[in-house]
């Protein structure tokens, strides 16, 4: 390659050599003197030089640039090394990942509720009167996954333990409010086989008739959601249970069946922490089975119960209240929907004697019971989203009246309605959700109606 400049240079080097060669022709003819003539020679000899390092320098530049231009591009600068997340180390191939929320609310509220107030409240107390307001954080959650672990070359399998801040207040002193307890709310492991599609789980976890698929979206009511114990059933209990994926040829749809074997539990006679009750007497479970079917955006589910109660207590001498025994047993349908930006999802129910999960308004007898609920949501954007939700639970008049003093109290019906919107981005959540509860209940053997209202304002992260 040849600078623009290279065809002058030369010029005028030829210019200089020419005017050398003239001037001795020059010098004959004007006879200039001896001296003259040296210095004149002197002086173009400094100027040819020069030219000369001009034309080293410009064919120097032009190499520069060709080898520049063949060169491959240089490398991008290495990107700054991000800080490590922390590892936690157990068994040899276990890996352990922490995930959890952190969940505040504020609250307004003008009645007490059942469960308790603030992020716990579900139905107001009969009678109850009296505005309060807080602030709550005890669905504050943090949950320990385990996976990897290694049975055999062909079932392997992992855990959970999971809590949350809902065990109580520390002691009933003045700042006992501030120091809420943890709990222990799931500790389970797993052993599966993922070429037979099954899974067996043991330990404490959820029961098959809780809801984990449909559960009503809200953002101040996440560990007593909406509706528990007013609109579906369930509850915790240590267990086994066996989950197995079945192939049923139906396209795209993934089906599962469950069956489990949980502890029994009652509300008496006997000591309720120290396996006394009637639903421990001789070993005689709660046994549930479920049926989940699953698609792109939909889940249907059909759940069934049976566990029988001895009122006579474990050593058989407990005087019973009504009769001997109680066959709790009961039923549920469910599932969700999410067409476009709607999210539909809700559950019926039915059952008898299921206190000791939550049934009947957490009342314990022979009672019969029906209920469910319904909740319609709509994603405005990535971001926005309102939700409606209406839950109802009615128990059977006649079987109050028999199992809850004669008619002196128990609870009949209750009717529970709420509204909420919602920010997300990322990991948190914004929202502000009213509650409204109508709860029927006997007073002396007299109908009593109570309502109840919240209005919450929730932030929540989840990592």
């Amino acid at each position: 390659m040849n600078s623009p400049a290279r065809p002058h240079a030369h010029r005028a080097l030829a210019a200089a050599i020419a005017a050398l060669l003239v001037l001795p022709l020059n010098a004959q003819a004007k006879d200039p003197s001896q001296q003259s003539l040296e210095a004149r020679i002197q002086q173009l000899e400094a100027e040819l030089a020069a030219i000369k390092q001009e034309i080293r320098a410009q064919r120097h530049a032009v190499e520069q640039v060709a080898q520049q231009a063949a060169a491959p591009p240089a490398a991008p600068p290495a990107p700054r090394e991000e800080p490590k997340s922390a590892v936690f180390t157990t068994a040899k191939g276990v890996s352990v990942a922490l995930h959890g929320l952190i969940n505040a609310s504020a609250f307004s509220q003008n009645r007490s509720f059942s469960f308790g107030n603030g992020q716990s409240a579900q139905y107001p107390v009969p009678g109850a009167s009296g505005t309060l307001s807080g602030f709550d954080i005890r669905n504050t959650r943090f949950w320990l996954d385990f996976t990897g672990a290694q049975l055999n070359e062909s079932w392997d399998g992992g855990g959970r333990i999971e809590m949350d801040f809902f065990g109580g207040f520390n002691g009933s002193g003045p700042y006992s409010h501030q120091q809420p307890v943890p709990r222990l709310r799931q500790a389970w492991l797993d052993i599966a086989n993922p070429g037979m599609g099954s899974r067996i789980r043991i330990g404490q976890q959820w029961d098959l008739m809780f809801p984990v698929d449909v559960l009503p979206t809200s953002p101040t009511h996440v560990s007593f959601p909406l509706g528990f114990g007013n609109g579906f059933v369930g509850w915790r209990f240590p267990g086994v249970v066996w989950m197995q994926d079945v192939d049923l040829g139906s396209g795209s749809a993934k089906w599962r069946f469950d069956v489990g074997a949980f502890e029994g539990s009652w509300n008496g006679p006997g000591a309720t922490t120290n396996y006394l009750t009637g639903g421990n007497v001789d070993f005689q479970p709660q046994i549930e089975a479920r049926v989940r079917a699953a698609g792109s955006n939909w889940v249907a589910f059909v759940a069934g119960r049976y566990s029988k109660i001895d009122l006579r207590g474990v050593d058989g001498t407990a005087a019973t209240p009504v009769k001997s025994s109680v066959d709790s047993s009961g039923m549920q349908v469910g599932g969700q929907w999410t067409p476009g930006a709607w999210v539909l999802k809700g559950l019926l129910y039915t059952g008898n004697g299921q206190g000791q999960i939550f049934g009947n308004l957490a009342q314990f007898g022979d009672i019969g019971e029906s209920g469910g609920f319904v909740q319609v949501g709509y994603k405005f954007d990535p971001h926005w989203n309102i939700n409606a939700f209406y839950a109802t639970s009615k128990s059977d008049r006649a079987d109050v009246v028999a199992w809850q003093g004669n008619g002196a109290s128990g609870l009949l019906k209750s009717r529970q309605a709420a509204l909420s919107l919602i920010y997300a981005s990322g990991p948190y959540q914004l929202g502000i959700e009213w509650m409204h509860d109508q709860l029927d209940s006997l007073n002396a053997g007299a109908l009593r109606k109570t309502s109840g209202n919240q209005l919450s304002a929730s932030a929540q992260y989840t990592f």
